[in-house]
């Protein structure tokens, strides 16, 4: 199949293009792209893969060859540096939406809920109030006879051994004579 006017098949365009993305590296003219396609050596990632042997292999010198794979290869790292940060950018992109939308959730429940923790513990504190004023009611209505020291001081009544326990019978008197 034909392409142009000067007789060029769609097959040497394509080496055409392949070569001259080759020449954008240091040492690499036409001539040399031309060799390192022929060897499927068509694109700066593989020629900095082939290493300096196989550059030689393809017909290119020595010297040249040391030349063209260092710069194959410092070019492929920048390439592949720039194509992970582009990446990773595309990856964050697409997730920030998704985080500021989980955000705006979480700040619009909390601020629904803050009203009704509030009114919850505004009830806990007046039911505990009435709770304090009832049982300070009932202690005023009775007279002071009736008052025990349950009611009065402790909740639980009187601690320690009751007024009937001998001196004897203590565990501290125990002690002491021992």
């Amino acid at each position: 199949m034909f392409c142009g006017q000067f007789g060029e098949t769609m097959g040497s365009s394509k080496k055409n293009t392949k070569a001259s993305n080759l020449t954008s590296l240091p040492g690499v003219g036409a001539a040399s792209a031309k060799k390192l396609v022929d060897a499927k050596l068509d694109t700066i990632s593989k020629v900095a893969a082939a290493g300096t042997t196989k550059l030689v292999k393809a017909g290119i010198q020595a010297a040249l060859a040391k030349k063209i794979a260092a710069a194959a290869k410092q070019v492929d790292k920048a390439s592949s540096a720039t194509k992970k940060a582009a990446t990773k950018a595309k990856s964050a992109a697409k997730k920030a939406p998704a985080k500021a939308k989980a955000a705006a959730g979480k700040a619009k429940s909390a601020a629904k809920k803050a009203p009704a923790k509030a009114k919850a513990a505004a009830g806990k504190a007046k039911s505990v109030a009435a709770k304090a004023a009832t049982k300070a009611k009932d202690l005023a209505s009775k007279p002071k006879a009736e008052r025990t020291n349950k009611d009065v001081a402790t909740k639980g009544g009187r601690i320690g051994p009751s007024k009937s326990t001998p001196i004897s019978k203590m565990s501290w008197f125990k002690k002491a004579k021992k």
